[in-house]
């Protein structure tokens, strides 16, 4: 249910996405770990607390097979104008970021990527499907199911609760 016809329920271990330089990354990878995917824009106003977060709350729960997959995304605002290197670099040289951030997507219009139709079509949110802002989180369970979504101000850590339980910790 909440599947649209042109994306077929299936997990995101589906897919494959392409890392900042271009090379093509299986999900399937990330079997087993429960995955928080966000659409990251560097000159956003939420980057700073959410970047922040994000690497906090990475460092406390990766030893327990928790990943972040950070996604840039130059659709609101232009607000992630440079390359996907760039973006990888900022995340990682400001924010000391050591998930992985993949090449440069869109996550609305005729464009979206694949594993963002995915996510959307499992989790709608209040806006139906559509990504509203910059640093939208969706939380994956270690099947690869869209779990919950949250909004652009939804900090990391006040998700915290759902990642352990995700993760089995509770």
């Amino acid at each position: 249910m909440g599947a649209s016809e042109s994306v077929p329920q299936k997990s995101i271990h589906d897919f494959s996405v392409k890392d900042s330089k271009g090379k093509e990354v299986d999900l399937s990878t990330y079997k087993g770990k429960v995955l928080l995917v966000v659409n990251v824009a560097s000159k956003c106003g939420l980057a700073d607390s959410n970047y922040t977060q994000l690497t906090e709350v990475y460092n406390k729960y990766k030893e327990k097979g928790f990943e972040i997959l950070a996604f840039p995304c130059n659709q609101f605002l232009h607000q992630e104008p440079g390359t996907s290197a760039e973006a990888q670099d900022f995340a990682c040289t400001r924010y000391k970021a050591e998930y992985p951030i993949f090449q440069k997507i869109r996550v609305n219009g005729p464009d979206t990527a694949p594993v963002y139709k995915f996510l959307k079509a499992s989790k709608g949110g209040f806006l139906g499907s559509r990504i509203k802002w910059n640093f939208t989180k969706f939380l994956v369970d270690k099947e690869g199911v869209a779990i919950c979504r949250y909004g652009p101000t939804t900090a990391p850590l006040a998700i915290e609760a759902d990642i352990q339980k995700a993760l089995g910790d509770v």
